[in-house]
């Protein structure tokens, strides 16, 4: 078995969960848990979308006090624009994610988490760094669609931390956080890269939107023109099943279920994608002319059987157990995502555009059949892995997250706290149960997320204090980020 680093982590006091809440109804949850043939698990829990695939049912989230490991391994897994509700266990009824839904299963299923942004590029920025995108210029961009900008390599981040703190580091698939020569994970604290730069690119060819090949391992191109998501979970099993001497950080982020709507197999689709991107079609990988809700399905489900063949590498590794998996989505889903009950969808604020479906499993730590409806969002998990892996935040750069090492491993109540969100023409806070968003009407709004998860309710008038008091907390953190560039 590979050989273990035995430093303990620090663990920090966090916020424990809020009341319980449900987030679909009674006849989705019924329709989604009779699809899958399994049994939802408490009554909350089953209108939430909960569903368990076994006789033990789902719990409410208790810490598992006494249990004992060393630092994990950490593997932290990205999908690319998928809903909220885009996996069964999350009551999507037409969708089949026998592996996601297992390692729920195995281990926490959060209602209530959210990306650090509505799109691609700023909640990578969120998730690398621990604070908001607005703290760096690079994260202005919604998304980076150039090379003007990109993460600064003298900016520390989770890798460099952790690399810091003895961890080996690779990441896996798509970056998003700015092009060469100027930025790449390998200037930014990750030992290997091998993926793709930008926000998207064709499947086969590999071709991106502006007709670039855009595969590399490291700064060099890398030619392979199998389907990617197969290149993507090879690459990853290779990895997991090292001879690791160290702990050891893999992000994986795979492009699926982005556009364009091409499953594998699709070679036809594929190649006229391509004839279009050669002809200077520029929009050619946006692919509105294409898709579907069945392809969009298919490309879900592989994503889940590519998941669930990194997961068995992992486990003939025989570092299972001392291995942290976190799987989420980067941001909303898009245009044929399942986001019921949710209103919204990427690239915005709404409840749709950011929230997503994430789940942590971590054998040597944590029990599993569990749920949590504490809200969280990316810079938390930044802080938690730092705090995990023992390494400590670069004091210049303080977080935006909160380290939920306590919550997880001793039940410690956290401070409220507020989750704070921005991007152009739109702003939200959720404090508790409540949300403050204005959208690009430019309108305050109020909403009961526990009453009211598709936030058409809206409380404003009713409640005129608590409205101020939201929008002047959001007012004071939009203070201390930078301006949006304004339009030459």
């Amino acid at each position: 078995m590979p050989s273990r680093d035995s430093n303990a982590s620090t663990e920090k006091s966090v916020e424990p969960p809020l009341s319980r809440r449900a987030f679909t109804t009674a006849v989705g949850a019924t329709a989604a848990t009779a699809a899958v043939g399994i049994q939802a698990a408490t009554p909350a829990a089953a209108a939430s979308g909960a569903v368990s695939g076994d006789a033990t049912r789902e719990q409410p989230f208790r810490a598992a006090r006494g249990k004992h490991a060393r630092r994990p391994n950490i593997l932290f897994i990205l999908g690319d624009d998928l809903g909220w509700a885009d996996l069964s266990s999350y009551g999507a009824p037409h969708i089949r994610t026998p592996n996601l839904d297992a390692l729920a299963r195995q281990g926490v299923r959060f209602t209530d988490a959210y990306s650090g942004s509505a799109t691609c590029s700023p909640t990578r920025f969120s998730l690398y760094t621990g604070r908001y995108p607005g703290r760096t210029k690079g994260g202005l961009a919604e998304p980076i669609a150039d090379k003007s900008v990109g993460l600064e390599p003298t900016h520390p981040t989770l890798a460099s931390l952790l690399r810091g703190a003895g961890y080996s580091t690779a990441l896996i698939g798509k970056w998003h956080c700015g092009y060469l020569p100027d930025y790449s994970p390998t200037k930014s604290g990750w030992d290997e890269f091998f993926g793709n730069f930008g926000g998207a690119l064709e499947y086969y060819s590999k071709l991106g939107l502006a007709g670039e090949y855009d595969l590399y391992e490291g700064d060099a191109e890398y030619k392979d023109l199998r389907y990617y998501t197969r290149v993507l979970t090879e690459r990853a099993s290779e990895y997991v099943q090292r001879d690791h001497e160290q702990p050891w950080l893999l992000n994986l982020n795979f492009t699926t279920p982005h556009w364009p709507w091409i499953a594998d197999g699709d070679t036809e689709a594929s190649a006229e994608i391509v004839r279009r991107i050669k002809a200077g079609d520029r929009s050619a990988l946006w692919n509105a002319d294409g898709g579907s809700v069945e392809k969009y399905t298919e490309m879900v489900e592989d994503l889940d059987r590519s998941i669930g063949q990194v997961l068995k590498a992992l486990k003939r590794s025989g570092q299972e157990e001392d291995t942290l998996v976190f799987f989420a989505s980067d941001n909303g889903g898009e245009r044929f995502s399942y986001n019921w009950p949710l209103s919204g969808s990427k690239s915005s604020l709404q409840e749709g555009g950011i929230r997503v479906p994430s789940v942590l499993r971590w054998p040597a730590r944590i029990n599993g059949n569990q749920v949590s409806d504490l809200p969280v969002f990316s810079p938390d998990w930044t802080a938690t892995l730092l705090e995990l892996g023992g390494a400590r935040p670069d004091p210049a750069y303080a977080l935006d997250g909160v380290s939920l090492a306590g919550y997880l491993l001793r039940d410690k109540k956290p401070k409220e706290r507020d989750l704070f969100w921005r991007v152009r023409g739109e702003r939200a806070l959720r404090r508790g149960d409540w949300k403050y968003y204005r959208g690009k009407s430019g309108t305050d709004q109020l909403f009961q997320l526990s009453e009211d998860q598709r936030e058409q309710a809206d409380r404003a008038k009713a409640e005129p204090e608590l409205l101020a008091e939201l929008r002047a907390s959001w007012e004071k953190t939009n203070a201390g980020l930078l301006p949006y560039p304004t339009a030459s």
